[in-house]
C-alpha cells in the first residue's frame, strides 16, 4: 500500500508544483510561503480532529518532539529556497533540481540511518541526478 501512497504524494507534489508557479506570480515569495502553510497547517489538524487522533498528542516524546520541530524547521526553509527558485526560474527547471533531494536522501540515509547502499541504489541515485542535471543544463 506505501507504493500506491507514493505515487499519490508524486503526484500531488507535480500539481503543487504547477500551482505554486502560477501562485507565486506577481507576489513575493515569502508571502507565498506563509499562504501556503497556513492551508497546510488547517488541512493537517483538520485530519486530526476528525479522524479523533488529537488524544494521541500526548503520546508524543521528547524524542519525537524534537526531530519533527527539526523537521518542520527543515521543511520551512526548503519550501522558503523553493518558492524563491519559482519566483524567477522556469518551473520544469526548478522541479528537476528540487528533486535532487531523492539522492542526498539516499546518502543522508545511508550515513545517518545506517540503510543499506547496494549496486541498485547506487546506479539508481545516479541516473536520478544525470536525469536531473540533463533537464537543467
Amino acid at each position: 500500500m506505501w507504493k500506491f501512497y507514493a505515487l499519490l504524494s508524486a503526484i500531488f507534489a507535480a500539481i503543487t508544483a504547477i500551482l505554486s508557479k502560477v501562485g507565486v506570480k506577481g507576489i513575493n515569495g515569502n508571502v507565498a510561503v506563509a499562504v501556503r502553510t497556513i492551508i497546510v497547517l488547517i488541512m493537517a489538524w483538520g485530519i486530526v480532529l476528525i479522524s479523533g487522533q488529537l488524544k494521541e498528542t500526548k503520546e508524543i516524546s521528547k524524542t519525537n518532539l524534537i526531530f519533527l520541530v527539526l523537521s518542520g524547521l527543515t521543511t520551512g526553509l526548503s519550501w522558503l529556497f523553493y518558492f524563491k527558485a519559482l519566483e524567477t526560474g522556469e518551473v520544469s527547471k526548478v522541479v528537476p533540481i528540487d528533486k535532487l533531494s531523492i539522492v542526498f536522501v539516499m546518502i543522508f540515509a545511508f550515513f545517518f540511518l545506517k540503510e543499506p547502499m547496494d549496486a541498485k541504489t547506487i546506479i539508481g541515485g545516479t541516473l536520478i541526478a544525470a536525469g536531473a542535471l540533463a533537464l537543467v543544463w
